[in-house]
């Protein structure tokens, strides 16, 4: 299951989509939205995407990670539009033979996802807002 949505994210779900009762193991992660950033206080957050290139490019994440790990189950679902905090954002699982390539086939497409999925975020806070790329270090070279 891959899920683009402007609905709250079901994180049972997202973790039953993942689970199989071959695993040992089914590791899951919920990002949040916090109450602050940059030491301001975030009043919500705005998500955008390119969906169709996002499914594709989370699509190519999952297929790197099945030959890293294996998989036997996986999911990924990620919020846009906007949320305040508290709020679940994304939710990634997976289910593995064992613990320990579960916690890393799970870090690794979340880190991935954030790193090259054209999901973009808007940080608004009590005084302005702000962009945050979906690779800052590619902005800043740009």
């Amino acid at each position: 299951m891959i899920k683009i949505t402007e609905k709250p994210i079901d994180v049972q779900k997202v973790i039953e989509t993942a689970s199989s009762l071959n695993a040992g193991a089914v590791n899951v992660f919920v990002g949040t939205v916090r109450n602050n950033a940059h030491g301001k206080n975030v009043v919500w957050l705005e998500y955008e995407a390119y969906e169709t290139m996002a499914v594709g490019e989370i699509r190519k994440i999952i297929d790197d990670a099945s030959h890293r790990w294996p998989l036997l189950g996986w999911a990924v679902s990620h919020r846009i539009g906007t949320l305040k905090p508290g709020e679940v954002a994304v939710a990634v699982a997976v289910s593995t033979p064992h613990r320990r390539e579960s916690f890393d086939a799970c870090e690794y497409i979340m880190d991935t996802l954030k790193e090259k999925v054209p999901i973009w975020k808007k940080e608004v806070f009590e005084d302005g807002e702000e962009w945050i790329s979906a690779r800052p270090e590619v902005a800043v070279n740009s």
